[in-house]
C-alpha cells in the first residue's frame, strides 16, 4: 500500500518515507505522546553515554576504531559526549564549592595566577574541546604512517578527551575531600598518570598492528609534542599580559 508522506507529500512505500525521512505513522500529540517522547530521549541519553563508557573502559581503541569504520549507531557522538561530560564536570565543581587553584600569585609578576586559574576553570569545556585538535597535531605527526587522516584522528583524541573526563568525574569525591589543599596538586598528577595509561592502552588497541613497545614511545613521543605546544601557547600567552 502506497502512502502520501505528510512533511513532503512524496508518495511512498514501507514505515519510512524515501526522500525525507518521516515515519509513515505519526501519533497525535496528547500526554502519551510527550511521555513516550520523553522516556525515549532520556534513555536513548543514558544509554549513549553508558554504553560509550563501557566501549571506552573494556575496549576503546577497538571501539573507536570501529566506530571510524562506521559502527556508530550506538555510540554518543564525542564531541557532544565531550561537552556533556566536561559540562557535567564544571558543573558540580561549582554546586560542590570545589577550590582547585592552590597556587594564587607570583609577587614578581603582574599576572595574577588565580585569576587566570578561574578564567580556564570557566572555560573547561571549550579548553577541553580547543586541546584535542592540539593533541590531533602530536598523533598524525607520530602515527603519520598508519593510513588514517587528521579528522579520524580527531575522532580518537576526542573520544580519549573523554576517558579522561570520565576518570576526573570519579575523582570529584576526592577532589571535595582535599579542596584547596595543595593535596590537590598531587591528585590532578596522579590523573595525568592515568590518562597517560589510558591513552597507551587505547593507541596498542586502535594500532594493534604496531608492537607494544613501538606503541609506547610513540605515545610518549605524542604528550611530549602535545606539552610543548601547550606550554609554548602558555608562554607566549603570559608574556602578552604581563605587558599588558
Amino acid at each position: 500500500m502506497y502512502i502520501n508522506c505528510k512533511n513532503c507529500h512524496q508518495t511512498f512505500k514501507g514505515h519510512y518515507c524515501s526522500n525525507c525521512g518521516q515515519t509513515a505513522e505519526t501519533h497525535p500529540i496528547n500526554l502519551h505522546f510527550l511521555w513516550h517522547d520523553i522516556q525515549k530521549g532520556l534513555l536513548h541519553f543514558d544509554n549513549g553515554i553508558a554504553y560509550t563508557a563501557k566501549q571506552l573502559f573494556t575496549r576503546p581503541g577497538h571501539s573507536i576504531r570501529e566506530f571510524i569504520e562506521g559502527k556508530r549507531i550506538k555510540h554518543f557522538k564525542p564531541i557532544s559526549l565531550v561537552m556533556v561530560l566536561a559540562t557535567t564536570y564544571l558543573a558540580l565543581i561549582h554546586l560542590l564549592h570545589i577550590d582547585l587553584i592552590v597556587n594564587t600569585s607570583d609577587s614578581g609578576s603582574n599576572i595574577d595566577a588565580r585569576k587566570i586559574g578561574e578564567w580556564l576553570q570557566a572555560h573547561f569545556a571549550w579548553i577541553t574541546l580547543a586541546f584535542i585538535p592540539i593533541h590531533t597535531i602530536g598523533t598524525i605527526v607520530t602515527f603519520r604512517k598508519q593510513g588514517y587522516n587528521f579528522f579520524e584522528y580527531f575522532i580518537l583524541n576526542t573520544y580519549k578527551a573523554a576517558q579522561k573526563l570520565y576518570i576526573s568525574l570519579l575523582f570529584i569525591p576526592v577532589f571535595y575531600y582535599y579542596s584547596g589543599t595543595p593535596a590537590i596538586n598531587t591528585i590532578t598528577k596522579i590523573i595525568i598518570f592515568i590518562d597517560f595509561v589510558l591513552y597507551f592502552w587505547t593507541n596498542q588497541q586502535f594500532f594493534n598492528h604496531l608492537s607494544k613497545t613501538k606503541t609506547f614511545f610513540l605515545t610518549l613521543l605524542t604528550h611530549l609534542i602535545f606539552w610543548f605546544i601547550v606550554i609554548l601557547i602558555g608562554v607566549i600567552v603570559l608574556l602578552i599580559l604581563d605587558k599588558a
